[in-house]
């Protein structure tokens, strides 16, 4: 005998959030539920009032309990609902995948309606990443090869592979699991790593943006494989490099110095610590070696902690330096420390600027808002005892929407030195 549908009353705040647009509601905020949930389960969300408010995804063992999947009037989730939806998040792609970019986010969570699931697209491979258990039980049911029965409820109307299989036409599709997920998804049979659909077991995968090649590490990479996010950034770094040295701090696979070597930089440096990194960087600047631009810039490449070399580095050396560190914050008691980090990294990159020259700033941390990072990167400049004109600030490219506060993430300043 099926139970009963899974009913959940939330506090006053949180059903003001809800009916606001936010997509979480913590588990603290539901006042009352009419039974025990299991993680993937849809609960049905009503008011004070006895009426209907949202849709959602359960997860118990989560202080976040519920992620909102549809709220107001009543639907049906069926497979037309599910790729309705997701063809209205391709939609607002449409901007962004051409035949020259074929690496972009497809499905970015929240933001788009697939609550913790990001889809990313890297030419014919899709990368499925769940942050969530709530979506193992759809994974694990229609996963191929076929891991076994899931334990756990699918969603319903949602045949996710097949669904993606059917509108995004991919070769292969893999799987990636978040750290809090990957212990219960091995005991639904499923691995991160693991392909869901497609036999080809390739680690990397090539694909192209803005008409230059990169590989993604698609098993075993960051992410899903490579940052998609910071394109709208690489290509300004292409577009100010002609004729200049540039220095890519925290260069990771290199993706800034490739596009400022087609761009016309006569040289660029990679800085690093890790050899891993490092060893990617040079992999996707020979895929591009074919364009004379490229093969022209002298690439040069430190293996270093970026804070410590950057106290020493000549002074006023580069066109342009780029500073886009890993998160400094991944949990809220971090935050007041990465901001002093990022207005320390700042005060160093722009001592490395000639004048004249450009400093491009970046931030991944979703606990540093948009207004402390700026805030801290602006300090660091007037510090600096020379003359800056702020020129750009950037956020979230177009295939990375953020819907609600704690979804935007990134940010960047660009600045250039007077003189």
């Amino acid at each position: 005998m099926r139970p009963p549908r899974l009913r959940l009353r939330l506090t006053g705040a949180a059903e003001a959030a809800v009916r606001s647009g936010h997509p979480w509601v913590y588990s603290d905020k539901v006042r009352d539920q009419n039974r025990p949930g299991q993680a993937g389960e849809v609960a049905v969300v009503y008011d004070r009032n006895d009426r209907f408010l949202a849709l959602g995804l359960y997860d118990p063992a989560s202080p976040l309990a519920l992620r909102i999947l549809h709220r107001g009037s009543p639907v049906t989730l069926d497979a037309a609902w599910w790729a309705q939806r997701l063809r209205d998040a391709l939609a607002r792609r449409s901007t962004v995948a051409t035949p020259g970019t074929t690496g972009y986010r497809a499905v970015n969570g929240e933001s788009d309606g697939f609550p913790g699931l990001v889809v990313d697209r890297y030419a014919d491979c899709l990368v499925v990443k769940a942050y969530t258990p709530a979506w193992l039980g759809t994974l694990a049911s229609t996963g191929e090869p076929g891991p076994g029965p899931s334990t756990r409820p699918s969603i319903p109307g949602l045949a996710l592979i097949p669904l993606l299989q059917d509108v995004l036409q991919p070769a292969r599709i893999v799987l990636r699991l978040s750290r809090n997920v990957a212990a219960a998804a091995e005991g639904l049979g499923l691995a991160d790593g693991q392909n869901l659909h497609g036999h080809d077991d390739a680690p990397s995968v090539v694909f192209h943006e803005d008409g230059l090649a990169f590989e993604s590490d698609v098993v075993r990479g960051q992410k899903t494989g490579f940052f998609l996010d910071q394109r709208g950034n690489r290509r300004e770094v292409g577009r100010l490099s002609e004729g200049g040295r540039v220095l890519n701090v925290f260069s990771f696979s290199g993706g800034f110095s490739v596009h400022a070597a087609r761009g016309g930089a006569r040289e660029v440096t990679d800085l690093d610590i890790s050899p891993h990194a490092l060893a990617s960087a040079r992999r996707n600047m020979a895929l591009n070696h074919g364009l004379p631009a490229v093969a022209g810039a002298r690439h040069v490449q430190v293996q270093a902690d970026a804070f410590r070399w950057l106290e020493g580095a000549p002074r006023a050396s580069w066109d342009l330096v780029i500073l886009d560190p890993p998160s400094m914050a991944k949990r809220e008691h971090e935050r007041a420390g990465a901001i002093e980090a990022y207005g320390r990294l700042a005060r160093l990159g722009a001592a490395c600027v000639a004048p004249g020259g450009r400093l491009l700033a970046a931030s991944c941390s979703a606990h540093v808002t948009t207004a402390e990072f700026l805030a801290s990167t602006r300090a660091a400049l007037r510090a600096s005892g020379v003359a800056w004109v702020e020129e750009r600030v950037a956020g979230h490219e177009p295939d990375h929407p953020a819907g609600f506060p704690e979804a935007q993430y990134l940010k960047a300043l660009q600045a250039r030195r007077a003189g």
